[in-house]
């Protein structure tokens, strides 16, 4: 996978786990993009190449061109550095 900018978040506004990790990132300030795959189809069609198919949400990919398919809150903020959750 090729390097972003930044990170992007593929999900969709009814799963639970995507709002839980939209609230980790918010609660401490970590920028990121946001694509709903229920509107951009084409970003749908990345989800589905990700994850072998499956429109597995959230998806999130990292600039360093790493990804994490439905990580869990302990995951997500080891990824990211954060050294304790709330």
């Amino acid at each position: 996978m090729t390097e972003v900018p930044e990170i992007i978040m593929y999900g969709t506004t009814w799963c639970g786990q995507t709002r839980r990790a939209r609230a980790l990132l918010d609660k401490n300030n970590i920028p990121y993009r946001w694509i709903d795959i229920d509107i951009e189809l084409d970003a749908r069609k990345i989800v589905e190449e990700i994850n072998n198919g499956y429109r597995s949400v959230p998806t999130i990919i990292f600039p360093d061109g790493s990804h994490l398919t439905e990580p869990s809150n302990q995951e997500l903020a080891e990824k990211l550095g954060l050294s304790a959750l709330d």
